[in-house]
């Protein structure tokens, strides 16, 4: 195991403390949120979870397989607990997600959680969101018309090749953004006809940031005012 997934296995080892045993899980998608999933299992906290509500295909599998029942989000109502990744973080909690194209379905079960604990490795951390290219799920037939209006915001949008997402849609790739309102870049882009979700973070950030490295964890929890 090198380096970087050392610590993303340090992050997650960090997030089984928020697991309570009889409660419903939602778990997210991507490489950090695989380890959790494995951790459950060597703990043998997968055994005490009535079952987990997934945000993509890719994590439903994973959780089958590790013996958890996968429930529906309509049947769950709130969920305690959401532990899920980030491709960025800002100090204020505040995401880019959607590298692995499941961010709408992530900021569904995040809005649907009383808590949301985010993991992430020390590279994830930045002082200004955008380093990453922002993923925007669009419905095809406006990906020109959206992307467009992407670049009259300052982005350059690329559509991600060959790719179509759980729900059937398509991702544009937003790069060159330096996000510094991302509640307002998020309300925006929201309002935009044809995105189906985009991948900031901003309006409900993560309530809890663990940060793996090579020398453990830092976490950081929100504020009441919402900052980190």
């Amino acid at each position: 195991m090198n380096a970087q997934e050392a610590a993303k296995r340090k992050a997650a080892e960090a997030a089984l403390a928020y697991v309570e045993p009889g409660e419903v899980l939602g778990v997210g998608t991507g490489s950090t949120v695989n380890h959790f999933i494995d951790l459950l299992v060597e703990r043998k906290l997968a055994q005490d979870i009535p079952g987990a509500v997934s945000s993509s295909n890719a994590t439903t599998q994973r959780l089958k397989k590790a013996g958890i029942r996968v429930l529906d989000l309509n049947q769950t109502g709130t969920l305690p607990l959401y532990v899920d990744g980030a491709d960025e973080a800002n100090a204020h909690l505040q995401l880019i997600k959607g590298g692995g194209g499941a961010l709408t379905r992530e900021k569904i079960i995040a809005a649907a959680s009383r808590k949301f604990v985010c993991i992430v490795d020390e590279s994830k951390l930045v002082g200004v969101l955008g380093r990453f290219p922002l993923p925007v799920e669009v419905i095809p037939m406006a990906r020109s018309y959206i992307g467009r209006e992407l670049t009259r915001l300052g982005g350059h949008p690329v559509l991600r090749d060959g790719f179509v997402t759980d729900n059937g849609n398509l991702i544009l790739d937003v790069h060159h953004l330096d996000i510094v309102d991302p509640v307002r870049l998020e309300n925006e882009i929201n309002g935009l006809a044809g995105v189906v979700c985009v991948g900031l973070f901003a309006r409900r950030p993560a309530d809890v940031l663990i940060v793996g490295s090579s020398s453990g964890t830092r976490v950081i929890k929100a504020t009441a005012s919402g900052g980190g």
